[in-house]
């Protein structure tokens, strides 16, 4: 029963997230692009002020996997690069602590082109 409600918890929270998404594209004249980096950018801020632990912390994989868990990754990285290298870790945290998902994003990304058949838009 315990696993049914943390999913339970990362599909409501995830849900939130996109359902706020979706809003802000049907009501607003903000391109997607530009929502995607709000989302990145709230979740380093978010993530800078250690509000964004405890949704980690309550909802998992429905915090961690939106854009905005990677902006929390990105912060804390700096965090702790910060407190361990000095001012190098501004420069190396961030990099350091979202190099697995950006791999992954680069190598299934790869794979999606390699696979596709590609159609000239008419």
């Amino acid at each position: 029963m315990e696993m049914l409600w943390e999913y339970a918890r990362a599909f409501l929270v995830g849900g939130a997230f996109c359902a706020v998404g979706q809003v802000l594209i049907d009501y607003t004249k903000l391109t997607p692009a530009r929502i995607l980096v709000t989302y990145v950018v709230a979740g380093v801020l978010l993530g800078a002020l250690g509000v964004y632990q405890p949704l980690i912390d309550f909802a998992g994989a429905g915090a961690t996997v939106p854009l905005t868990g990677f902006g929390a990754a990105l912060a804390k990285g700096v965090r702790e690069a910060v407190d361990r290298d000095g001012l190098l870790g501004v420069l190396t945290g961030g990099l350091t602590a979202s190099s697995a998902g950006i791999t992954a994003a680069m190598v299934f990304g790869l794979i999606a082109a390699l696979i596709s058949k590609p159609k000239d838009k008419a």
